[in-house]
């Protein structure tokens, strides 16, 4: 039951319609120095970006960002900053997938078919070089050995290069949260909305929703006009009677009625 509840829950989260500021493609042109830095140490970058994804509040942290069984069981309450080190340095693909989807679910982002393949890439030759580690154990054939150390070395390499260039891009992201690529887009979320894997569908937070058909990008909504308009300036014209007339109460009682304007018409017999 709470396998399908799971299930449901991810595919609630397909229906996002917000993009990665920078695609995994573009992160090491977007910030190399950040890029480099994450690649060379990533345990150090994904502690920065989970502490600064929970806005510095580290009262908000659960290991694993609520995505794992043992969420909430580690004593991250008494501890945050230890359980966060521990998380980072023995659970580092861990960490940097739990700030990915903390960051996804706070933003309605969606991952790009680009990125979807980078990252299966990544994994089908993290298997594939496990499958021939094993086989190369079980033959003993030192080809197949070296061959097997050989892809495992490129299979570390691309993971590094993914990890790196998914943590710029999770930094980019919160950049242009925090306003530093422009004005900022929210405030800092209620606690109980930072971890949403326990609920069916997440809250309707993250970017402001965009214009309306046919309105510029960026200008309010036009304001419902209310009552009538004030009159413009030199209205109405001179000659006209003033407001008010004729008085109340004209003609008196007995009197006949006034005449229409224009009565009677030129040429007219008297």
């Amino acid at each position: 039951m709470a396998s399908q509840d799971h299930l449901q829950k991810m595919e609630a989260r397909k229906n996002y319609r917000n993009f990665w500021h920078t695609d995994l493609m573009s992160t090491i042109q977007a910030d190399t120095p950040y890029c480099c830095f994450a690649f060379w140490c990533g345990p150090c970058a994904s502690y920065m970006l989970r502490k600064r994804a929970l806005y510095n509040d580290m009262s908000r942290y659960t290991c694993c960002a609520g995505y794992l069984p043992c969420s909430g069981r580690c004593g991250e309450s008494k501890c945050p900053e230890f359980c966060l080190c521990t998380e980072v340095f023995l659970c580092f693909g861990n960490s940097v997938a739990s700030t990915r989807f903390l960051l996804q679910d706070e933003f309605n982002i969606q991952t790009t078919q680009c990125d979807n393949c980078i990252i299966g890439f990544m994994f089908c030759l993290q298997q594939l070089a496990c499958i021939f580690s094993i086989v190369a154990m079980i033959v003993g054939s030192e080809e197949l050995s070296e061959a097997s150390q050989i892809l495992s070395c490129f299979s570390d390499m691309v993971y590094c290069t993914v990890c790196a260039c998914m943590q710029t891009q999770h930094k980019i992201e919160m950049d242009k949260r925090d306003g530093m690529l422009g004005p900022q887009v929210m405030a800092v979320p209620p606690i109980q909305q930072m971890s949403r894997i326990d609920q069916p569908i997440p809250p309707p937070v993250g970017y402001q929703p965009q214009p309306a058909y046919g309105q510029p990008y960026g200008y309010p909504p036009p304001s419902q006009p209310q009552g009538y308009p004030p009159a413009p300036a030199g209205y109405p014209p001179a000659g006209y009677p003033p407001a008010g007339y004729p008085p109340a109460g004209y003609p008196p009682a007995g009197y006949p009625p006034l005449p229409p304007a224009g009565y009677p018409p030129a040429g007219y017999s008297k």
